[in-house]
């Protein structure tokens, strides 16, 4: 039985640690205490702080010395990174208790555990912008609602609901799937939702289809099961993600985004879906020098902006130097008739000028080969005949 880890700071932390360790202990048996204090510890700990320092890439150095809590904590939440990554292994699951900086700390170890692992983090910074704690990762983040600072009435159940329910994931995990399907990435976005559904429905009977929502988050988390083999190929219909990292959207790709197909060589169909936009939040939101463009008020949250043939021409040559790097099976198919829901004719972006642009662009910046191929097809991406198009490209390439 593998062992359920704490993590928290037990120079400040160290009542609510040990209210966890009494809980999960009575009902597991194998708990780790792991201290990230840069001072020394109120209570037993099964890891010392300063075991956990050693695991920094220069070495634990000052971090429990300095005078500096900002660095020493920023240093720790690295060396626990390190720690987590050495212990993958043994850790069948992981609560953590912080404030700000106990949430950094003990969220950039979560993240090294793998998906499925049970990660539980409560923080009083569960209920605003837990994107840089949680980023692509699966913890589960429980707010703390008082501050973390002593037992009470209140801290007392949710901490005990945070522990309970750990406790009931690990105890009761998800059964792995009883077939042998290789498992495919899919990208999609509400405005290409028909050609991927239909695409998912085509494959499933021989392939496991992970669709991930192209936000920025779902396109690096879509890559980064493909760098760990989770996926064994990818159909990347919906490269929106890298408008918004071009053109200083809301829901960016890292500029990393295609590069795992160029290192792992794994099978590669991709094409042009919402390339015609860029994301924004509320309309009051679009910065100033966009204020004169085509927008679209997709619902009261979010803007979107037509991109233009000077943006798309700048798209074919970002995507076509990517293609470039590829020397696996790639196909790259082209939607003649629009890339988008709304880039459709009389939808509120088409803009043929503007795909055009970007065709022409990327046909001069890629260098065609037997693998690497650019196919034009006469529809629209939510074409059925466009899905089915996609379908035959990807079965042809994950034979060779």
């Amino acid at each position: 039985m593998s062992s359920i880890y704490i993590a928290g700071t037990a120079d400040t932390k160290g009542e609510e640690l040990t209210f966890l360790f009494d809980i999960l202990s009575e009902a597991h048996g194998d708990v780790v205490r792991v201290d990230l204090g840069t001072r020394p510890p109120t209570v037993p700990m099964d890891v010392a702080a300063a075991e956990v320092a050693a695991f920094h890439p220069e070495g634990a150095g000052n971090i429990l010395t300095t005078d500096d809590r900002g660095a020493a904590m920023a240093a720790m939440g690295t060396a626990f990174e390190q720690f987590c990554r050495a212990r993958q292994a043994e850790i069948g699951g992981m609560i953590g208790i912080g404030g700000g900086g106990g949430t950094s700390m003990v969220t950039a170890g979560m993240r090294q555990l793998p998906y499925g692992v049970p990660k539980v983090m409560v923080s009083t910074l569960a209920s605003g912008d837990v994107a840089p704690y949680v980023d692509i990762s699966d913890i589960a983040m429980f707010p703390s609602v008082t501050d973390i600072a002593g037992l009470n009435r209140l801290s007392r159940v949710i901490l005990g609901n945070a522990a309970r329910a750990l406790l009931g994931m690990v105890a009761a995990p998800q059964a792995a799937p009883s077939d042998d399907k290789p498992a495919i990435g899919l990208s999609m976005f509400g405005v290409t939702t028909p050609c991927v559904t239909a695409i998912s429905k085509a494959l499933a009977d021989r392939f496991d289809c992970l669709i991930f929502h192209a936000t920025g988050t779902g396109g690096r988390a879509m890559e980064q099961l493909a760098a760990d083999g989770f996926v064994n190929g990818l159909i990347d219909i919906t490269t929106t993600e890298i408008c918004d990292l071009l053109f200083d959207g809301v829901l960016p790709a890292a500029s990393e985004r295609m590069d795992i197909v160029a290192q792992r060589r794994i099978p590669y169909v991709v094409s042009a879906g919402a390339l015609d936009m860029v994301n924004f939040w509320a309309p009051d939101t679009v910065p100033d020098r966009y204020r004169d463009r085509r927008l679209y008020r997709h619902n009261p949250n979010v803007t979107l902006m037509r991109t233009s043939a000077e943006e798309c021409a700048a798209l074919g040559r970002w995507i076509g130097a990517k293609l470039n790097a590829c020397s696996g099976e790639v196909r790259f198919l082209w939607p003649q008739k629009g890339l988008s829901a709304l880039d459709i004719e009389g939808g509120e972006f088409r803009d043929p000028d503007a795909d055009a642009a970007f065709f022409e662009s990327l046909t001069a910046a890629v260098t065609q080969t037997g693998q690497r191929r650019i196919i034009a097809l006469p529809y629209h991406i939510n074409d059925p005949e466009f899905s089915a198009a996609a379908v035959a490209a990807y079965l042809d390439i994950c034979r060779t």
